[in-house]
């Protein structure tokens, strides 16, 4: 399965993916179709992991805490698609990498306008969603919100 082998971006997308102001995230419905894709800032860790922050009461959220895989483009919606499993977490680290990335990499961030903090992730007024990829969508894979998602990942949940 997909998910069992280490990921490896391909030349230029790991670069593409440092170098985006944004990503686009779709989710898998319950019904197996994909979800409206949606920008997200976003950040990387030092292992390639892709970090964002979201609402506790979001789609995303909801459907990440049951297990969707996400998928997500890079930069636009016809950006290079990636497919990952996403969690919910808490983890001090990960907090603390998107509150000091986001102002460093967003000037609205810069400016205290969507600006993540301690308190905001404290209050609960913020979740931190890790998404790790774990492969490719082929290349031209277009977000089509109600379309079925890619089959080997409708199953992908989070060990």
């Amino acid at each position: 399965m997909a998910e069992q082998k280490t990921f490896q971006f391909l030349p230029g997308e790991l670069d593409a993916l440092t170098h985006a102001r944004v990503i686009y995230v779709a989710t898998v419905r319950r019904d197996a179709t994909q979800s409206r894709a949606s920008p997200m800032w976003f950040t990387i860790t030092g292992t390639r992991e892709v970090l964002v922050q979201s609402r506790p009461d979001g789609w995303q959220t909801k459907r990440i805490r049951r297990g969707s895989p996400v998928l997500f483009w890079i930069g636009t919606r016809r950006g290079r698609a990636l497919v990952g499993r996403a969690e919910v977490t808490g983890d001090p680290a990960v907090l603390e990498q998107i509150i000091k990335d986001y102002p460093r990499k967003y000037w609205l961030a810069r400016l205290g306008i969507h600006r993540p903090t301690k308190s905001s992730f404290e209050r609960g007024d913020r979740l931190a969603i890790r998404i790790i990829p774990i492969d490719r969508l082929p290349q031209g894979f277009n977000s089509q919100p109600g379309v079925a998602a890619p089959k080997p990942y409708v199953s992908v949940k989070l060990g």
